[in-house]
Order: C-alpha cells, then sequence, then structure tokens
C-alpha cells in the first residue's frame, strides 16, 4: 500500500497549528480556498471549493488530527486515512504528517500538494 510520511515545523504553538487544521473559517484563511464544516469529531468537511471531502475522525486537541479524505476525482467510495500528529517543537510545533491507501499513481501529486498547498500556506498564516 502506497503512502505519504512528510515532517513539517512551524513557529506558532501546537493549539494555533490544531486549530488552522480543524477550524474550516481559519484553514479557509489560510489556504485561501473556500473550506466548509465543523470541528467536531464525526463531522464532515469540505476543502479547496469542494475538491476534497471529509469526516474527521478523530480529534484530540493540540495533538492530533485523523481524517477520511477525497479528492473529487478518485473513484466513488475511495477514501484515504490521513494522521496530523502535533509535537511541541521549542516555541514552535513540530507537525509529523502520514497519509494512506490512496489510489495508484497519486502518490507524487498528493506529496507535492501537502508541502503546497497546506505547509508553505500554514506557516505563512501562522507567521
Amino acid at each position: 500500500m502506497s503512502t505519504i510520511h512528510q515532517e513539517a515545523t512551524f513557529s506558532a504553538p501546537p493549539s494555533r497549528i490544531y486549530k488552522v487544521l480543524t477550524d474550516l473559517k481559519e484553514f479557509s484563511e489560510a489556504t485561501g480556498a473556500p473550506a466548509s464544516g465543523e470541528a467536531t469529531e464525526g463531522s464532515a468537511f469540505t476543502a479547496f471549493g469542494g475538491h476534497i471531502t471529509g469526516r474527521h475522525l478523530e480529534l484530540v486537541p493540540d495533538r492530533r488530527v485523523v481524517q477520511g479524505w477525497r479528492a473529487k476525482t478518485w473513484p466513488e467510495g475511495i477514501y484515504s486515512i490521513v494522521r496530523f500528529e502535533l509535537r511541541p517543537d521549542g516555541g514552535g510545533t513540530k507537525l509529523v504528517f502520514d497519509q494512506e491507501a490512496f489510489p495508484e499513481g497519486e502518490k507524487e501529486h498528493l506529496a507535492g500538494g501537502w508541502t503546497k498547498m497546506y505547509w508553505e500556506n500554514i506557516s505563512k498564516h501562522v507567521g
């Protein structure tokens, strides 16, 4: 099974990064793209104007976010699991990210997308 593992460091504390990942209004501000949904375990969300849909599977405030996640272009019923682990790192945050169970041939595109659409935008947003 294909997996993606990435790590990113942010100057903001884990509580701030957690909020950007779970508060869809904040996420939308960070990425500059429409997002909607609730920041509660089990709730559905959309991101990037509906290109991404998913559900929050596990939310551990300031520590972990686990989502069932899919791109609109994927075959029906295909969901990937994405896991964001947040660890204090001095005054900032070390984010450890893993994604598994995505369609064959998507790895390179997804890996680049996480860096460009998530880590770079969140880094700019939190300062």
